[in-house]
């Protein structure tokens, strides 16, 4: 074809041309998702190695202000368990007037709710065993009699057990007098049955 007196050559536009086009296009997103996926790969891969890497930092051993821990606590076997033994005693074997038979030491006091409260037991109690069972009041109503019991305590061999006890005002406490050893001790508690079960283990031991 000539316009002007140049010759033009005019190819023509297929569908082929178009589909071939696209094809090129298609590829080179293709190449760049597999660009793409490849450094996304090897990032992760960088990441992976380097989070299971053991860290080599040494823990320091001098800990400034740290508590101690309790070699007693959070064991199922306790290893001062085998520390902890009673040592309830009035002080070492009673008076000889007191020996041969269990003895209640009544600590008690006119103006004590707790003694008029366990009074009635009391008395039941020195019905019950009377002949078997020695029967000990100190009387701490006031200064004067506080003084004369006190005397009497240290006679009997009371001594340390007044002097730790002298303030327990309705209590009622059962020592062997052989030993000294306190078999039970309670206070303010009317109930017969808990002196009861005590005394009759202790006669016939």
């Amino acid at each position: 074809m000539e316009v002007d007196g140049y010759s033009i050559n005019i190819i023509p536009f297929t569908p082929a041309h178009l589909l071939d086009y696209s094809s090129k296009k298609y590829s080179s997103k293709i190449m760049k998702l597999k660009y793409f996926a490849v450094l996304s790969a090897i990032s992760l891969l960088s990441l992976t190695t380097a989070c299971s890497t053991p860290s080599t930092t040494t823990p320091s051993n001098n800990v400034t202000g740290e508590s101690k821990t309790d070699p007693c606590a959070g064991k199922k076997a306790d290893p001062c368990a085998g520390k902890k033994v009673s040592t309830a005693s009035v002080g070492g074997p009673l008076a000889k007037q007191l020996q041969g038979k269990p003895v209640v030491v009544d600590v008690y006091a006119t103006w004590c709710a707790a003694c008029k409260n366990i009074a009635p037991t009391v008395t039941q109690l020195k019905q019950k065993y009377a002949g078997k069972v020695e029967f000990v009041v100190l009387d701490v109503s006031d200064k004067t009699s506080t003084a004369k019991v006190e005397a009497k305590a240290k006679e009997l061999g009371l001594s340390k057990f007044f002097a730790e006890n002298k303030t327990q005002t309705g209590s009622l406490t059962i020592v062997d007098p052989a030993t000294g050893k306190i078999l039970s001790q309670h206070r303010n508690n009317p109930d017969l049955n808990t002196y009861a079960s005590v005394l009759d283990a202790a006669i016939t031991k």
